[in-house]
């Protein structure tokens, strides 16, 4: 599919120069609280050298300020409250215009068309306070591609300010929903991390469920009924093709790979029981990890691929279970009231993110693996399948009210930046990929 290809093209990007900050330069955004003190920032529309490149300026500008905004660290001053009118890059800025207005930090930068039909898109990040420049880069792209600079501008201005790395540069894979409740359609649908530039990747013959990336990004693995029986299905992005992982004799589903991509751990359901197995992604072999009479299911691996977080009911109802990789070790984390299920481990391993559902409510959390630390993010009549940011900060999952259609939703681990990611459709089972190559 040209569009396919093209979305997901490697485009080419000319690291020209960056400016380093002092090593003694401490702007810095408490990471910790959240949107309780966020960081002002001016970010000035971009120059441009026609009207072409002005446009482009001003779109760059606004998708940098929805970005940093949204991540409810920063407070992007509005451009009518600006003293200085920015005319050139190579100028430094007057610090006492922007000090006035409160702009801790000022984002400048410029859009100039190249002789070969590509555009230029450079910016330099100032410390206003400490009157130094703290980074800044150029990137040759395609006109086309002003938007995925944006987001990779956004990262190293997130990146310098924080002390981590963002998670702008990264696409959404999720089931868009339409159509009654009676004759649901189910269908794939990938978009950037903010909803723009959504398209559907199956069709609605078939019905789709649990997508998730490899880390490659250049892999889905996915929930299909397409055969008649649930099936897991790999779905190559860069050559728009698909295929089923293997065919078992029972049903296969709950699908995610392994951290370096090598492996795909998956629920095979056989004569009524239900166990963990994995597949190495070359020899197609598989292995049993589990053996029990009880439902074992939804399995995510360890970000260093040591372990295995799972939900089982062989306690008696739903809960959380951890096992080393090989399904040696096997033992129960979750103690809380209510019922456990859709466990994912944070790519930063220090979290287990869950759904847990009781007195007629469900809640999004997290726990440490061991199972201590256990807190409630976001609750609501039905908040479930929560997904991870790339740095670990975020966690996006879908929401349904009563009578109304699942929506997706974003909250950070304070619990408190709790927003609807807009989508064309009702959308669930949301996966967020890694940063994009």
């Amino acid at each position: 599919m040209r569009l396919i290809r093209a979305f997901f093209a490697a485009f080419a990007v000319a690291l020209l120069f960056a400016f380093a900050a002092p090593a003694h330069a401490q702007l810095r955004v408490d990471i910790e609280e959240g949107h309780l003190n966020p960081m002002p920032i001016a970010v000035n529309d971009f120059m441009g050298a026609n009207p072409a490149a002005q446009q482009v300026g001003q779109e760059v500008a606004t998708v940098i300020r929805a970005n940093l905004e949204r991540s409810a660290l920063f407070r992007p001053i509005p451009s009518s409250a600006f003293i200085e009118r920015i005319t050139a890059m190579e100028v430094p800025p007057r610090f006492a215009d922007w000090r006035i207005i409160d702009a801790q930090a000022l984002v400048v930068g410029q859009v100039t068309p190249l002789p070969d039909g590509r555009i230029r898109i450079e910016f330099r990040l100032w410390d206003t306070f400490g009157e130094t420049s703290l980074t800044g880069f150029q990137y040759a792209t395609t006109p086309d591609n002003w938007r995925r600079i944006a987001h990779r501008i956004s990262d190293q201005i997130y990146e310098q300010l924080t002390g981590e790395r963002g998670y702008f540069d990264t696409r959404i894979v999720f089931v868009s929903e339409s159509g009654p409740r009676t004759r649901r359609i189910k269908r794939l649908m990938i978009m950037d991390q903010d909803g723009a530039n959504p398209f559907f990747l199956t069709g609605p013959d078939a019905m789709v469920l649990t997508p998730r990336f490899s880390p490659s990004t250049q892999m889905i693995t996915y929930m299909s009924f397409e055969t008649g029986a649930p099936r897991v299905f790999l779905y190559n992005l860069e050559t728009n093709r698909r295929e089923v992982l293997g065919d078992f004799p029972g049903m296969t589903f709950s699908p995610r790979f392994a951290p370096d991509g090598s492996r795909i751990v998956f629920t095979l359901d056989m004569n009524g029981n239900s166990e963990i197995y994995t597949m190495d992604m070359r020899s197609r072999a598989r292995t049993r990890l589990t053996n029990h009479a009880a439902i074992d299911t939804s399995p995510s691996f360890s970000p260093d691929g040591s372990q295995i977080v799972f939900n089982s009911d062989r306690g008696g109802s739903p809960q959380l279970y951890v096992m080393n990789a090989d399904g040696s070790g096997q033992r129960r984390i979750s103690f809380g009231e209510g019922r456990y299920s859709t466990p994912v481990w944070s790519p930063r391993g220090d979290l287990i993110a869950f759904t847990r559902q009781g007195g007629g409510r469900f809640a999004i959390g997290v726990m440490r693996p061991d199972g201590s630390g256990e807190r409630i993010l976001t609750e609501s009549y039905l908040d479930e399948a929560p997904t991870w940011s790339p740095n670990g900060r975020v966690i996006m999952f879908f929401r349904e009210g009563r009578g109304a259609g699942p929506r997706l939703w974003s909250v950070d681990l304070t619990g408190r930046n709790l927003r609807e990611i807009s989508t064309q459709t009702d959308a669930s089972d949301p996966a967020w990929s890694p940063l994009l190559p």
